[in-house]
């Protein structure tokens, strides 16, 4: 049996604005996982674009799962867009200089850490995500979503904040795929299973453990 190939940039024929998401990327803070794809409307290179203020000098990580579906104008808001917000003003006013240079002196500006997405995780159109956010294995994000909170695996949420609209699936089966963990499994064993990965048939799953 064979599967698609990891390493092809466009692995649909013919078809340039979907890719796979790892051989596009050249930032090393942004690390992606085997088959996890991209879809852009107009350009897949506009993916690092829409990851917004990654400064090199914060150091924060978008990190993103195995099997993630990404639609197009995804944007990932990280660290550098932080502000103060606990002091009298938020303004920056080190970064201009002058006699403002060191009003940041043994102050740091918030950083909730790196940004991670897990697995099988299916994100639409326009989602906006916020800094240091987990989301969690096999979660649906609904399209024109703002991700404030850490979303639970297996939530589908959506709005403004994002709110939990549903679980997809009972607790047990959710306990179960987080046993298996079936993207981690040898892309044959994967390649095998496809029609069962593609129903909704727990019972043959567990013969699977």
């Amino acid at each position: 049996m064979t599967a698609p190939d990891k390493e092809k940039m466009y692995p649909i024929a013919h078809h340039k604005k979907l890719c796979f998401l790892k051989n596009i990327i050249k930032n090393p803070n942004i690390i992606v996982g085997d088959y996890t794809y991209y879809d852009d409307f107009e350009n897949v290179e506009n993916f690092e674009k829409n990851v917004k203020y990654h400064f090199d000098f914060i150091g924060d990580k978008l990190i993103i799962g195995k099997f993630c579906m990404i639609a197009s104008d995804v944007k990932f808001i990280m660290n550098g867009g932080n502000h103060l917000t606990e002091s009298i003003s938020s303004y920056p006013f080190a970064i201009f200089g002058e006699d403002w240079k060191n009003a940041m002196d043994n102050k740091k500006y918030p950083n909730k850490g790196n940004t991670i997405i897990e697995n099988d995780v299916w994100i639409g159109h326009n989602v906006t995500i916020m800094p240091g956010i987990k989301i969690g294995n096999g979660s649906i994000i609904a399209s024109n979503s703002t991700i404030t909170k850490n979303i639970e695996p297996y939530s589908i949420v959506g709005g403004n904040p994002a709110k939990l609209i549903k679980k997809r699936f009972s607790e047990e089966n959710i306990k179960l795929l987080k046993e298996i963990q079936w993207w981690n499994w040898d892309i044959e064993k994967i390649t095998k299973n496809v029609s069962l990965l593609t129903s909704n048939d727990f019972d043959k799953l567990k013969k699977l453990i």
